[in-house]
């Protein structure tokens, strides 16, 4: 994370240059781990992808043809600074993963225990499944005009994996 913030630093504040930096919530839909035959959509149908304790981690979305509509946007009207993109509903672990699994037609997804889970994934995965905190768009959707296809999760994972 710190290198991730030191070269947000650099492309922002470099004298001569006018950068920018996009940050993006997880991408979904063609091409993605989180397409329908993507990695995560695979480990989801086979009950390896568990919520962890409560699923209380907080993780954002982006459809893929939205983060590219947001980058051409970005490039043609974007100010120096750092953006975040991703949809306007942040969601628990605990919610989008079962829904994921229904739209997929999986099983429900198991619940697993944080110690349990902390052999299997280490303390990354753990806090990736309990602490993750979500991202606001609100500066992308003033600055950038940022308008979304699907501005939820919900409605993509519904109309672009089911």
């Amino acid at each position: 994370m710190r290198a991730i913030s030191d070269l947000e630093q650099i492309v922002t504040q470099t004298e001569g240059i006018e950068g920018l930096a996009l940050r993006y919530g997880f991408f979904y839909g063609p091409g993605s781990s989180y397409a329908a035959d993507g990695a995560q959509a695979e480990a989801v149908r086979r009950r390896r992808f568990p919520v962890v304790g409560k699923g209380d981690g907080v993780h954002s979305f982006i459809h893929v043809d939205d983060a590219a509509a947001a980058a051409m946007r970005a490039m043609d009207q974007g100010s120096p600074g750092i953006y975040n993109v991703a949809d306007d509903d942040p969601a628990r672990v605990g919610d989008w993963v079962p829904y994921l699994a229904e739209v997929l037609g999986a099983p429900k997804p198991r619940t697993v225990p944080v110690f349990i889970a902390r052999w299997f994934a280490g303390d990354y995965g753990v806090n990736f499944m309990t602490r993750g905190q979500g991202i606001s768009n609100e500066k992308a959707k003033r600055e950038l005009a940022l308008g979304l296809r699907y501005p939820s999760w919900r409605q993509g994972f519904r109309e672009a994996l089911g």
